[in-house]
């Protein structure tokens, strides 16, 4: 009898584990240049990894437990990794990831962005790591002419011979860098239908009291029209196309507004100040904000005129809360905006068909609701979370050949 018993214990114990959790399955790393990017796209992805195995992140982490605010026990590995290059500082960066990946034997590196791409995709390759993946949110080299082009674009052509699997955040940008002679097709997939991390739907949706709270903030109208530009302010975001555009939309309309929201890495604010001094007061910059969604639900339509993007989240986040958009006809925002039905697109760099979007946005209000009733159901059927969170765990199976265990708990 004792004997049946502990068998049947064994039986028990291996089919139901007495923490609920399934047996890991091994050693995952993912490295970026800033921790931001990580708390930005990957937190979701890394919780349910965390079930599977024991994963680690490297990068340039001035705290080494910024995700315990997220309830992740995942080791935090500092290594400066440099968006710019710098020869000296970007060999030192290899030659610690080398060292960390050959004396921790993960099964698996996965990068994103292009410095900690090329730099994790080379060192992993050297250390003999069986599963190298990148993601490619966008090409630097898009928008760039001559030998800058080509450097660039070789860069990307060495992090995809380094790895073993490669994926894009959107369709079109898929389909860009096949026609580029980047990657070959079997080599590159997209998860889910793209966008790097989906919207959490309980977090980004029309929120009235965040609309009445922001505008009260910077003393705008509740009946006034509001432009959201929510990203990095550089060139090429397209801000000063916007920012031409909206010049000459103040100029008619009396109760436009726009709120731009983002880190300035060039003095942008600055420079826009100079060119549309007469209309800096219905122009207000509110810096990064680590609550996105508040702003949106404080908007009516959402620009991004930008040259390049590899999908355009904002787009979609912005959609969630039943916010239409304006963009650029580029790959990765015609991933994220359906023409004519959640938002409106226009040939990148043209401020009059920018301005004439905008202007379409004022004087169709009943449509313009209707686009942003569109964009929420769009986003809620292709891109939320909880889609993109199960499709991610559906592509590491198939790669590392782990078996998803049930919660019997």
């Amino acid at each position: 009898m004792c004997i049946i018993n502990t068998n049947l214990e064994k039986i028990y114990l291996k089919k139901y584990p007495s923490n609920s959790e399934p047996q890991k399955k091994g050693k995952i790393c993912f490295v970026t240049a800033v921790p931001m990017t990580i708390e930005a796209f990957l937190v979701d992805y890394i919780r349910a990894l965390e079930r599977y195995y024991d994963v680690t992140v490297i990068t340039d982490a001035t705290n080494p437990s910024f995700l315990t605010v997220y309830g992740l026990k995942t080791q935090i590995i500092k290594i400066p990794i440099k968006r710019n290059i710098s020869f000296l500082k970007d060999i030192y960066a290899l030659f610690k990831l080398l060292v960390v990946f050959t004396v921790n034997r993960f099964i698996s590196v996965h990068s994103i962005t292009p410095k900690a791409g090329l730099l994790a995709m080379i060192a992993s390759y050297v250390a003999r790591i069986p599963i190298r993946i990148h993601t490619f949110t966008g090409q630097v080299w898009a928008t760039k002419k001559g030998i800058s082009r080509w450097f660039l674009k070789n860069m990307d052509k060495c992090i995809v011979l380094c790895a073993t699997h490669i994926l894009t955040d959107s369709k079109s940008q898929r389909e860009f860098i096949i026609e580029q002679g980047v990657v070959n097709p079997e080599k590159v997939k997209l998860i889910g239908y793209g966008s790097i991390s989906g919207v959490d739907m309980k977090r980004f949706f029309a929120d009235p009291i965040a609309r009445t709270n922001i505008r009260n903030e910077l003393g705008i109208g509740e009946d006034d029209f509001v432009f959201l530009f929510l990203g990095r302010l550089n060139r090429e975001k397209g801000i000063f196309d916007l920012i031409e555009a909206f010049k000459k939309l103040a100029e008619v309309y009396k109760n436009v507004h726009l709120l731009i929201v983002g880190p300035d890495e060039e003095n942008t604010i600055g420079n826009i100040t100079e060119k549309a001094s007469t209309y800096m007061t219905r122009i207000h910059y509110t810096g990064f904000t680590r609550s996105p969604e508040r702003y949106m639900s404080s908007s009516d339509c959402i620009c991004l005129p930008s040259y390049r993007e590899g999908f355009g989240l904002v787009i979609i986040e912005a959609a969630a809360c039943s916010v239409p958009a304006i963009g650029s006809r580029i790959y990765g925002i015609i991933d994220a905006i359906e023409d004519k039905v959640t938002g409106l697109l226009h040939e990148p760099g043209n401020v009059d068909q920018i301005f004439l979007h905008m202007q379409w946005m004022i004087l169709h209000r009943e449509e313009r609701s209707l686009m942003g009733e569109l964009a929420r159901k769009r986003v809620q059927e292709l891109f939320s979370k909880e889609q993109m969170v199960e499709s991610f765990l559906s592509f590491y199976k198939s790669i590392a050949n782990y078996q998803k265990v049930e919660d019997n708990a």
